[in-house]
């Protein structure tokens, strides 16, 4: 008899991964893709970081610092965040899951957007809690349905600040009266991976709210996006201390590897490379809406570096047409989004390259 997973965990639909490029390129014939699909930065990574990985290599026979010290003094710092409230994780992804393994037990519920990022359904159906989705409101979070969704079985509520995929940010008045609704044992969790992206005035700074006692807030940032670190997989959480307590009793020795907090330390003094950053994705998305204009095509305006755009046909089929012209896009269907592809900002030259595609391939289909 084969082992059994127990019923909570054998019912999850595990997060689709994508296959690497080079083997995508050699499935379907081509070469000189793009990838558009990921939310990456353009970039690549910030040469300061380079750099900093470059110096760390010579110590790899020693592991990491566990408590990441001077990442968390470097943060402190430049941010204006208590030092004992800064948490490191292997990407934001994982602070994620150490609030939940922290303050979930089977059968709690967690309110979160939807759609939005999948991950924080998967991470409450691993603990055996229940996910409480609230449907957006014409693609912004609706923050007055998810008030109204927190119950007293409620342990954390999920916001995601931009949200993806849609790229909506939320106002600092709306947030300011979301958390006045919100019951002072509720954790709010303030998901600000592409924060930097933002050109809206309006929308609030999670770092402004650590250390309200009611209800208690929780803010995530990542270094993947912005400062181009997605492969070494480093963020961090900002909280009060005494929530940074509880997470760092369920949180792994050496979670986050030396070279990833070399590499993140070193980002955060590339304010150039930051700069250029926001330079080239916010002139590319404003390329690129003007070009969904040309060609008649709805699309929606985003806070972050990508965008959704309504496709007159099934999603799947303009990626898999794309696929085979080697441009890599990101169809919505496991969003429940069957009509909208999703792509991020890339370089002039590739946001080019997936406008003079799309429009060959929606000629032909």
């Amino acid at each position: 008899m084969k082992p059994r997973a127990p019923e909570h965990i054998a019912a999850i639909t595990p997060y689709p991964p994508g296959k690497p490029l080079e083997e995508l390129e050699r499935e379907y014939g081509i070469s000189g893709s793009i990838k558009l699909a990921s939310n990456e930065n353009p970039l690549g990574p910030s040469p300061k970081a380079l750099q900093a990985i470059q110096t760390a290599m010579c110590s790899l026979n020693r592991y990491p610092d566990g408590s990441g010290f001077y990442l968390r003094k470097k943060l402190s710092a430049k941010q204006g965040i208590p030092f004992d409230g800064i948490l490191l994780g292997n990407g934001s992804n994982e602070i994620i899951e150490l609030v939940i393994r922290a303050f979930l037990t089977s059968g709690d519920e967690v309110v979160m957007p939807a759609p939005s990022f999948l991950l924080y359904r998967l991470v409450v159906q691993w603990m055996g809690g229940k996910p409480v989705p609230v449907p957006l409101r014409d693609l912004d979070i609706d923050l007055e349905k998810m008030a109204e969704a927190v119950t007293g079985r409620t342990k954390v509520v999920f916001l995601t600040n931009p949200n993806n995929p849609t790229g909506a940010v939320i106002g600092r008045e709306g947030f300011e009266s979301f958390l006045a609704a919100v019951p002072a044992e509720t954790i709010v969790v303030l998901d600000e991976a592409y924060i930097e992206f933002s050109r809206d005035p309006d929308s609030p700074s999670g770092f402004d709210l650590v250390g309200r006692e009611s209800p208690a807030v929780i803010v995530l940032r990542t270094f993947s996006k912005a400062y181009g670190l997605a492969g070494l997989r480093i963020g961090y959480g900002v909280m009060d201390p005494s929530i940074a307590a509880f997470l760092n009793r369920v949180r792994q020795p050496f979670n986050t590897g030396s070279l990833a907090q070399a590499a993140a330390l070193a980002a955060l003094d590339d304010d150039e490379f930051l700069h250029k950053t926001q330079q080239t994705v916010w002139q590319g998305l404003d390329y690129l809406y003007a070009e969904m204009e040309r060609m008649g095509l709805k699309y929606h305006r985003s806070q972050a570096n990508f965008f959704l755009i309504e496709m007159p046909c099934e999603a799947r089929l303009v990626f898999e047409a794309m696929l085979h012209r080697g441009v890599i896009i990101r169809s919505m269907a496991s969003y429940g989004m069957d009509r909208y592809i999703r792509i991020n900002a890339g370089l002039p030259e590739e946001n080019e390259r997936f406008v003079k595609t799309l429009e060959k391939v929606l000629s032909e289909l």
